[in-house]
């Protein structure tokens, strides 16, 4: 799992390899956010005189990130010769393995519609996932750092990106809103989990049930209630009072805070929005909302 130390510096070349579907993309797109010049399904054998090339002089600087994967052409055996190839060039490599569970996979497939890259050989998915894994594991063997992304969107993936690799540009920390049934599970995630289920539910409104915790009758209705108001009162001091001091005294980088309640429609909803915004106002930079049972 993750080597990563906060004290490091960001590698100057990253190399992004793992399951298709396992996020490599996402990641590809942080890094190239973050200044690194990037190539995606790159000859893995060409791995040497590509960064020869890109490593010139006259971009001492540059930062490089390279994608190699089960779609790259060459015997992905010799991977750690053209390593150390790399190395031997003055740069310090660094193998990230993106991966997650083989369900995961076939739905992320699923819902994309996407081919996978071994389907060419007439496999069905299934077993097309099964032969990429088994002829990856020497790469997983290898990595410096492996990111499960099996229980991450997209948001909680670039953060994660940034954290384990070292590239975050500043201390801010980055603040996500969770909002969760209880009956499915609490996120695993979860830095701070509030209940909801004691507040009053819109559920039981025939108006209200089919509309949810971010539409304006909702929030007309919880604005009405004395409970919410303190519920929301009291947990807005709690984070102005801690998210400062764990932003003070940790290396982490990004905090969850997820508000939970029976459906994960109305109340729990409601609560992310509401105290995203209060933290917007608080002046947090990077504030995002998701809701699991909704998005």
């Amino acid at each position: 799992m993750s080597q990563h130390d906060p004290s490091t510096t960001a590698p100057s070349l990253l190399i992004v390899t793992g399951m298709s579907g396992g996020g490599k993309s996402v990641a590809l797109n942080t890094v190239e956010d973050l200044d690194y010049y990037c190539v995606d399904n790159l000859p893995a054998e060409l791995l040497p005189d590509f960064v020869r090339a890109a490593a010139h002089p006259e971009r001492a600087q540059q930062r490089l990130a390279v994608g190699i994967d089960m779609r790259s052409r060459g015997d992905l055996a010799h991977l750690p010769e053209w390593l150390s190839a790399v190395g031997g060039m003055g740069l310090d490599p660094k193998l990230v393995f993106f991966d997650a569970d083989d369900g995961i996979l076939l739905r992320r497939y699923a819902e994309t519609r996407r081919r996978h890259p071994l389907t060419h050989l007439g496999l069905a998915l299934a077993d097309a996932i099964a032969l990429e894994r088994q002829a990856l594991k020497p790469l997983r063997s290898l990595a410096d750092v492996v990111i499960d992304t099996s229980q991450l969107n997209v948001h909680q993936l670039r953060r994660r990106v940034i954290t384990e690799l070292g590239l975050g540009m500043d201390s801010a920390l980055s603040l996500l809103f969770e909002s969760f049934a209880y009956r499915r599970g609490v996120p695993a995630d979860a830095d701070f989990v509030f209940d909801a289920r004691m507040l009053p539910n819109p559920h039981w409104d025939p108006r209200l049930r089919p509309l949810s915790g971010r539409d304006a009758e909702v929030r007309s209705y919880f604005g009405e209630q004395a409970d919410v108001g303190h519920f929301v009162q009291q947990v807005s001091a709690f984070l102005d009072t801690w998210l400062p001091r764990m932003q003070a005294d940790t290396t982490r980088s990004y905090v969850t805070i997820a508000f939970g309640c029976t459906g994960g429609r109305h109340r729990s909803v409601f609560l992310a929005e509401t105290l995203a915004e209060h933290a917007r106002e608080r002046g947090w930079g990077e504030v995002a909302t998701y809701h699991r049972e909704l998005d």
